[in-house]
């Protein structure tokens, strides 16, 4: 994962607030601990929502508060989340996105046969996860300033080495980081979170006929 997306090289975590977290590289048992829709569900409104409890979660995704919990237990166990202990009780806990930057180096695990199904469901719904921001976002209504600063936009006309798409995400990547304020930072009274999704990766031509 990348500090803003778990891409093809790597991807973030999608935590906000810049490039001074520790790194946690992701093993093939911490992949299969998340590799699962309702948790990957959970842990993206944790991330992007903050802190919750199984019982707040429950009710958004239309799921029980024991199915809930036992999923959060699940995240906690592998790392991906952790209790506020300074906050609710013993009945009803909060919880909270484990702050550090979580990287997946997904051609690991392609060719191990323990690991590639995990690999394809949690690929599969981020993919999923990223589709349903987009079109959320486009069955919301925004004033003009803000429909005039969003943009869904591709290009199609490249034609790049292996080594020129790597430069050429690693560049995209510190264009975003320069515009991440410090974690710390007031933002400015008319901000909103802003979710940036780049997806890059090569096109298999057809031949003719």
């Amino acid at each position: 994962m990348s500090d803003e997306g778990v891409h093809e090289a790597y991807e973030k975590s999608e935590q906000q607030g810049g490039g001074h977290k520790p790194v946690r590289r992701l093993d093939a048992r911490s992949l299969r601990g998340l590799a699962h829709p309702l948790r990957m569900s959970i842990l993206e409104m944790l991330t992007l929502d903050g802190p919750a409890t199984a019982t707040g979660l429950s009710a958004r995704l239309d799921e029980s508060t024991g199915t809930i919990s036992w999923h959060l237990r699940h995240l906690a166990e592998h790392g991906f989340i952790e209790e506020e202990r300074d906050r609710g009780t013993r009945r009803e806990r909060w919880w909270r996105v484990v702050e550090d930057t979580k990287v997946l180096e997904t051609a690991e695990f392609r060719d191990d046969p323990d690991t590639r199904g995990a690999l394809s469901v949690y690929m599969h719904e981020l993919v999923q996860q990223y589709f349903s921001r987009v079109t959320r976002y486009l069955s919301e209504s925004w004033d003009g300033d803000w429909q005039r600063a969003g943009t869904l936009s591709d290009w199609r006309d490249l034609r790049l080495t292996p080594a020129q798409l790597a430069a050429l995400n690693e560049e995209l990547r510190a264009v975003v980081a320069r515009h991440t304020p410090p974690a710390d930072a007031e933002p400015a009274p008319e901000a909103l979170p802003v979710i940036v999704q780049i997806q890059s990766f090569p096109r298999r031509e057809r031949s003719e006929g």
